[in-house]
């Protein structure tokens, strides 16, 4: 395969996005904001996506339109991103049927119901961190727990970002780790590896970033009041599935036959529970493939971007720029971290900032000898973490929100993220040369 030539040039669509997508956001997030909205969701980052593919298609005119477009098209039909957009649909089904069933509240109540009133801070942090791995989406944990949370801050005194701090760090464990979270789904087909490769390596940075974050809220909550929290109700058999499902995925089961039990079951158990009808079952399952939609578009966008920008010489450009400073695969580990992080914090939303630099990375990783399976963990494990902590993310100010606050007042409260961050930077220092 011919190498192509350096092109800086063929990097003006990501350039074209980033400028309108987050100089809309910052616009209308803090100079204008608009009246029940996030302002980094006013433009829709799949229009801010299509005007790139515009600036891409406008690009090179040594290639003809027909050309281009079956470029475009060889980059949506690579394997991984087919099995990736399946992934999605039936992960959205799942999440749908589950929510509608009352799984996650029957969860949360079931582990706050197991815990200890003198365990309640530590243990807020480790429910988050199970039903965010259960459920594979750190908003949705927020969303359950968050109002618990500021009971919990109200009837102890203690500092509510804290509080709040500790759920968003919990929900930002489990979505890293899930095997059904869209970051994972995202991070491991764009690198073709396989979701307990990616675990494995993950688990090693993010456990020990957990145990110690339980040990300081531990030692805080020694000093402070117990909480005691309102007995609220829950079905065993609704918690069921999430446990069941997070087993069967740690095991190595397709993810495809675990989604498909996961659905199954939730479908049987809300019904035997009253909970769900069978048309509000289906109903639910297609609400939650429909949420998939933007996810799922943006994932085509950015595939034939992507793939107009490396046959253009794009990502050569980008190799240059990393090699004239990186001389090792240490180099290109702390390369592939920056690249996402920057894409994090420019699109506030962390699927979306591994789907733009997963096919760059993977080019890093080729060049530098990383393996695919560490390029998949360093691609979530950094996008997890940057978009627990940008103020503007959707994780914080819904958090935020719920309690109240600033989201600016929670950031120095997110001692996960900061202890994460810590262990990512000391794996790759301390990891043998390749």
């Amino acid at each position: 395969m011919q190498k192509k030539k350096a092109n800086p040039a063929a990097l003006a669509p990501i350039l074209v996005f980033l400028v309108l997508y987050l100089g809309s956001g910052i616009y209308f997030e803090y100079i204008r904001p608009v009246e029940g909205q996030m302002g980094f969701y006013v433009i829709s980052v799949v229009v801010a996506f299509g005007l790139a593919l515009i600036v891409a298609f406008a690009q090179n005119r040594s290639l003809s339109f027909d050309e281009k477009i079956h470029i475009c098209a060889q980059g949506i039909g690579d394997d991984n991103i087919v099995i990736m957009l399946f992934i999605f649909l039936m992960a959205g089904a799942f999440s749908g049927l589950a929510s509608a069933a009352g799984g996650a509240e029957s969860t949360a109540n079931l582990m706050l119901h197991l815990i200890p009133d003198s365990l309640a801070f530590p243990g807020m942090f480790l429910i988050a961190c199970l039903i965010s791995m259960a459920m594979g989406t750190s908003v949705g944990t927020i969303t359950v727990l968050v109002p618990i949370a500021a009971v919990m801050a109200k009837e102890t005194g203690y500092p509510l970002p804290l509080v709040v701090g500790t759920v968003v760090g919990g929900s930002m464990f489990g979505d890293n780790l899930s095997v059904i979270s869209d970051t994972t789904i995202a991070a491991t087909r764009t690198q073709g590896v396989e979701m307990q490769d990616k675990f494995r390596v993950n688990i090693k940075v993010a456990l020990p970033a957990a145990l110690l974050t339980t040990v300081i809220l531990f030692l805080y909550s020694m000093h402070h009041p117990s909480a005691h929290l309102a007995d609220n109700s829950f079905h065993l058999l609704l918690a069921l599935p999430y446990f069941i499902v997070l087993i069967l995925a740690l095991c190595g089961l397709n993810v495809f036959i675990v989604l498909g039990i996961g659905i199954i079951l939730f479908f049987l158990i809300g019904l035997f529970a009253g909970t769900l009808s069978v048309p509000a079952a289906f109903s639910a399952m297609g609400t939650g493939t429909t949420g998939m939609f933007e996810t799922m578009i943006v994932t085509i966008l950015v595939a034939s971007i992507s793939a107009l920008i490396r046959e253009y010489g794009g990502f050569e450009a980008i190799l240059s720029f990393i090699r004239a400073r990186a001389k090792s695969s240490r180099g290109g580990k702390f390369g592939i971290c920056a690249l996402t992080a920057l894409m994090d914090i420019a699109t506030a939303n962390n699927t979306v900032a591994i789907v733009i630099a997963a096919p760059i990375a993977k080019e890093i990783s080729d060049e530098f000898h990383v393996s695919p399976k560490e390029t998949a963990s360093l691609l979530d494990t950094t996008s997890c973490i940057f978009q627990g902590l940008i103020p503007y993310g959707a994780q914080l100010l819904i958090a935020a929100r719920l309690a109240g606050i600033s989201s600016m007042k929670i950031i120095p409260c997110l001692f996960y993220q900061f202890l994460l961050t810590g262990f990512v930077l000391l794996s790759i220092l301390l990891n043998k040369e390749s």
